[in-house]
């Protein structure tokens, strides 16, 4: 008989992209994760991820899977999450999306002080952004917005993209090809450092690149990091660029471990939102969060008290 717990495994290595990532999802071992998909595998009789150096790559069975499986298993995990009880003391448990960095950075200082249990998930934007209208999370700090009717969303400040540099990389050349707005010249010695991006993400980059220079990168960063903190403490002190949110360094531009290099023609800004369901049992541990984020705005930029 089949176990339901393999198909969320599958799901979980669906959604990461790896075993390491999926074992880290659901609290268990990468053993485990490795006999969950052997067993489903072996049961539906077909090979539902192809393995390469980096990544697990689904097959076209393993696409045709996952769409079947998919709104069962979140029917599922919201059942979970609405009827678990704590056995120890009840509160309320809060489900919160958001990526790594803002968590470190404005959440993680707070959480052992907050009134009620937390559940934080990092993961991609759309992906929480679906889990925030079937009910899995309860609220998400994201730049990104959709037309859902059940969802609202409240503007709370924006981040900067910019093009940062460790502070050993001699700059000179591009400073001076930028004071001549030379173009070519920009791109020319770009394509010739070192770069930094993250497995996850390379969003902010292929952005920035393609509204600077009309074009799309023909090129892949140097050296592949777990997360844009990850980034920012690689480059401190050393050689390299990248392309990150701003108040992510910003200590470090201060203390002169790294410098923005440069904001682009024309600056790139995201509107980060609090993202919730409009109907919610949780509208008083939510208004806390963002009473959170809202009084350590410091490293973000605030929007306007009008917006």
């Amino acid at each position: 008989m089949v176990n339901l717990e393999w198909y969320r495994t599958f799901k979980a290595i669906y959604e990461t992209g790896t075993l390491t990532g999926a074992a880290e999802t659901l609290f268990i071992s990468q053993p485990g994760v490795s006999l969950h998909l052997s067993s489903l595998e072996n049961y539906t009789g077909y090979k539902l991820f192809d393995r390469t150096s980096r990544r697990m790559v689904p097959t076209e069975k393993g696409k045709v899977l996952y769409n079947y499986v998919l709104e069962a298993i979140l029917k599922l995990e919201t059942a979970e999450q609405h009827f678990h009880r704590n056995s120890t003391k009840e509160k309320p448990t809060l489900s919160l999306g958001m990526c790594f960095e803002t968590f470190q950075l404005i959440l993680e200082p707070h959480l052992s002080k907050l009134p009620f249990n937390v559940i934080v998930k990092f993961g991609d934007y759309q992906q929480m952004i679906n889990e925030l209208d079937n009910g899995i999370l309860d609220l998400i700090i994201t730049p990104h917005k959709d037309l859902s009717k059940n969802l609202t969303y409240h503007g709370f400040g924006t981040e900067r993209i910019v093009l940062i540099a460790g502070a050993a990389t001699d700059t000179t050349d591009f400073e001076r090809w930028m004071q001549q707005n030379d173009r070519s010249g920009m791109q020319a010695w770009l394509k010739q450092q070192l770069w930094f991006g993250t497995a996850g993400d390379m969003e902010h980059l292929l952005k920035f690149w393609f509204k600077n220079f009309n074009s799309r990168i023909d090129f892949k960063p140097n050296f592949i990091v777990p997360n844009m903190r990850s980034i920012i403490r690689c480059l401190s002190g050393e050689r390299g660029l990248a392309v990150i949110p701003d108040f992510l360094c910003r200590d470090e531009v201060n203390s002169g471990k790294v410098k923005i290099l440069w904001e682009g023609f024309l600056p790139m800004e995201n509107t980060l939102h609090f993202a919730s369901r409009k109907k919610t049992i949780y509208s008083d541990e939510i208004e806390t969060i963002k009473k959170v984020f809202i009084q350590d705005i410091s490293p973000v930029r605030p929007l306007p008290v009008s917006s």
